[in-house]
């Protein structure tokens, strides 16, 4: 009997996730990059010859469309740590990005919704009025939050589709990694050549129609979907504001003393428990119980006034990740000059191959150098 009911749990975590999943959850992450990638390669050159931009203005409407691109997903992870899941979040944020792409590709098609192309022997053109680049603004903040959605919780919502538990799934999580970002590097290859030649040759408004179109989601009977949300994003405020409360307090003698609750603890530890260490002793002191916080053994303390040692860990860890990320600033800032000026600068210049005569992109083959060299 219980062998049985075994093998009815067996099936019961088969109908959802495993990787049945898969093919969607990589051609969402495909269709994001072709849109994104597509589109933004060649971005430089739609906003100087289309829209007639300045290129200043031009690569300054660039760069901050990536900048904003980067900070949404800080937005999208705590959404989905905090209240609405991985799933969720991504299906909203891909109605988003849906939408945003679509009023960028009409934007590309309505010739009412772009300046006049410049007459010959012009030495002006005219520039986009206000009602046509607040169009296109709208278009990219759209696309911008839609991706801010989408990119933090695709990698991690694959993963939840296998049960860790299980040393098999365990096994067929990492060869969902390995595919995972194999299919994100081919779909930027495909982007920066195909989706690039489409719109330089066709036309933009059926380079930013592949992209936009391309871009579907939404199978829900398929996926595991996780319910329990950690708000793992408002915890380093919670620790932060501990410290801050305590910081007139005594360090205790021994770290034994701090406050533990492994099962607390439990549904943010999945991966094995974090180890109290002696660095940045002034954040233990929100694992300090006094008679102020109210807390009774056998309760769960009130996370404002209290913290476990594991949670100061993780706090821990994210400030020693510091100097890791700010290390990418000089990197990223001299990438943001890749797709702006000095891509600008490529298109006064003969861009026929000399060995095949054949006439070249700028930013298609400097962004397929980029992706080929090691």
């Amino acid at each position: 009997m219980e062998e049985m009911e075994s093998n009815k749990g067996c099936r019961r975590k088969r109908q959802h996730g495993g990787l049945v999943t898969m093919p969607f959850i990589f051609a969402n992450e495909a269709c994001e990059k072709l849109a994104v990638v597509g589109f933004s390669t060649n971005m430089i050159s739609y906003l100087t010859t289309q829209l007639h931009m300045p290129l200043t203005k031009a690569a300054n409407t660039l760069t901050n469309f990536g900048g904003t691109s980067s900070l949404t997903p800080l937005i999208g992870a705590f959404m989905a740590d905090s209240y609405a899941g991985r799933f969720w979040t991504i299906t909203v944020a891909s109605i988003i990005y849906q939408l945003g792409m679509t009023s960028l590709t009409l934007s590309a098609i309505l010739p009412h919704l772009r300046p006049p192309p410049c007459k010959l022997g012009e030495q002006v053109c005219q520039e986009a009025d206000t009602r046509q680049l607040a169009i296109l603004y709208a278009s990219l903040l759209l696309g911008a939050l839609g991706a801010g959605g989408i990119r933090p919780c695709v990698v991690a919502f694959g993963a939840d589709q296998f049960d860790e538990s299980d040393p098999k799934q365990t096994a067929k999580t990492w060869r969902y990694f390995n595919w995972y970002y194999f299919v994100m590097g081919v779909s930027i290859l495909v982007a920066v050549t195909v989706l690039v030649y489409i719109q330089d040759n066709i036309g933009w408004g059926w380079g930013s129609w592949n992209s936009n179109h391309s871009d579907v989601f939404i199978n829900y009977c398929f996926y595991r979907v996780d319910t329990h949300f950690t708000g793992t994003w408002i915890q380093p405020g919670v620790h932060l504001q501990d410290c801050y409360r305590k910081r007139k307090l005594a360090m205790v003698s021994d770290p034994k003393l701090l406050y533990q609750n492994d099962e607390l603890d439990a549904p943010i530890s999945i991966g094995g428990k974090l180890l109290h260490t002696i660095h940045m002793k002034f954040l233990d002191k929100a694992a300090i119980v006094v008679e102020e916080d109210n807390f009774k053994q056998g309760q769960a303390p009130n996370l404002w006034r209290l913290n476990t040692v594991h949670r100061v860990e993780e706090l821990k860890s994210i400030i020693r990740m510091g100097p890791i990320w700010a290390a990418g600033i000089l990197l990223i800032t001299a990438y943001a000059q890749q797709s702006t000026f000095s891509l600008q600068a490529r298109f006064p210049c003969n861009k026929r191959s000399p060995w095949t005569g054949i006439s070249q992109n700028p930013s298609k083959s400097q962004q397929v150098q980029c992706l080929s060299s090691p």
